[in-house]
């Protein structure tokens, strides 16, 4: 995984150029560093680039939200089309497909080689100029951008954890039952194949990735938000209190009453509160 073009103090405000000049959404393939290939978009935002056609004067600002959707999501699902909607209103916006999702390669790990396809999408953003990159994860996403951050020291300013569980082989609630079921039995496997369109790789871990509460503790000094619903069928309370508390002071909690469960359950109005917190708070972190 890269820690961006020579770390923090090369960073620049992001300029036109053949691809983020367009104004209109971009999709290509990523290949991860293990070979996969990742299907993507890229979308310059709405209010990225002053309206002058002189290239040597700045952007009016340079930040880029990369969206990590969660399991059985896809960059063409319209749940993931909405997140990248509203937070286009705060900067540019790169949305992928985890690998064994939609039309991306490979197979699903549920959470481990992802954080090399969210690498892809961090790398893709700073090759397009951005000088500031926020991660924002919902479900399984949620738990790699806590990753990714943790094992890439640098490599993002901010990062959005969604609706993440705090802990491995959680079982808890009958959905982490039935998604169980899906992942470890043939029979769900095929499931997952030909009803929700997502490959899922058939071996364990091996080893166990890093937990998603140990992962938090380590992300600072870049700022972190967890957010999470009082109405969270997959994941109780105790999940983001869990994250919180190991992430200590770096970290924000935001507990909203009546949201359900990642992508589908937050609200316009919650999406732009985190894209004005990602705003400001990667401004601070630069």
């Amino acid at each position: 995984m890269s820690n961006g073009p020579a770390g923090r103090e090369a960073r620049s405000t992001v300029r036109p150029n053949s691809e983020t000049s367009r104004h209109t959404p971009i999709r290509t393939f990523l290949h991860t560093s293990d070979g996969i290939p990742i299907d993507s978009v890229y979308d310059p935002g709405t209010a990225v680039y002053e309206s002058s056609p002189d290239t040597s004067r700045p952007a009016i600002h340079d930040l880029v939200f990369v969206v990590a959707h969660g399991f059985t999501g896809d960059v063409d699902r319209p749940h993931v089309r909405r997140v990248a909607g509203v937070l286009r209103e705060y900067g540019a916006v790169v949305t992928f497909s985890f690998r064994g999702h939609g039309r991306s390669g490979g197979h699903s790990t549920v959470g481990d080689k992802e954080v090399l396809d969210l690498a892809a999408a961090v790398d893709r953003a700073r090759a397009l100029g951005h000088g500031r990159v926020v991660t924002v994860g919902f479900s399984m996403g949620g738990s790699v951008v806590l990753r990714h951050a943790a094992l890439a020291p640098g490599a993002v300013d901010a990062v959005v954890s969604v609706s993440a569980p705090a802990r491995w082989y959680y079982r808890g609630t009958a959905p982490m039952r039935r998604l169980h079921w899906l992942v470890t039995r043939p029979a769900g496997r095929l499931v997952g194949r030909y009803g929700l369109r997502t490959r899922i790789h058939s071996r364990d871990w091996n080893p166990v990735p890093l937990s998603p509460t140990e992962a938090a503790s380590r992300i600072a000094p870049a700022p972190l938000l967890i957010v999470h619903g009082t109405h969270d069928g997959y994941f109780p309370l105790d999940h983001p209190r869990m994250l919180a508390e190991a992430a200590g002071d770096h970290a924000e909690l935001w507990i909203e009453p009546g949201m359900g469960h990642a992508e589908n359950a937050a609200p316009d109005a919650l999406l732009a509160r985190i894209g004005g917190w990602a705003s400001e708070a990667s401004a601070a972190a630069g």
